[in-house]
């Protein structure tokens, strides 16, 4: 049953500092329930993967977090949850995802990390966050939606 997307609560961030918005991605995840799908917009090199690296290591993965631009999609096999980044900046049509098979690999421990979800169309879910980064004089702020009841359950730090 698809959740009620017609409340959704909205906030804005500031991270003058790299060192912030990783801060962040560590309290955020110390939050984060799964399924969760969360999209990450905005322009190259706003923030968007060095969000979703100091969330995957905040959720508890020791190794190196690689940027899925070339591969697509990495996975992290934690031990309460799975992590899969995708990056969809090079795909030219959505029907390109196809052969991922990501529905296959979606399940109720999951949390979903799309990179430039525009460009994955239909083919992706829908997100339960969309966090748009962007650059200000001061660094970087976030633009956030959280547009499901699971989401707006988790405490952002505004």
């Amino acid at each position: 049953m698809k959740e009620n997307r017609l409340e959704v609560d909205e906030g804005e961030l500031a991270f003058p500092k790299e060192q912030d918005l990783i801060e962040f991605a560590g309290q955020f995840a110390s939050d984060l329930k799964a399924p969760l799908v969360i999209w990450l917009q905005g322009d190259l090199g706003a923030g968007k993967t060095t969000f979703a690296r100091g969330l995957i290591q905040a959720l508890g993965y020791a190794g190196r977090v690689k940027s899925p631009t070339y591969g697509l999609l990495e996975q992290y096999q934690l031990d309460s949850v799975q992590v899969l980044h995708m990056d969809l900046y090079r795909i030219a049509e959505a029907g390109e995802l196809e052969f991922l098979g990501l529905a296959d690999l979606l399940d109720d421990q999951t949390i979903l990390l799309i990179e430039w979800p525009a460009n994955g169309g239909n083919m992706i879910p829908e997100a339960d966050f969309v966090f748009k980064f962007g650059y200000t004089p001061e660094g970087r702020d976030l633009h956030w939606s959280a547009c499901t009841a699971s989401a707006r359950a988790i405490t952002l730090n505004t």
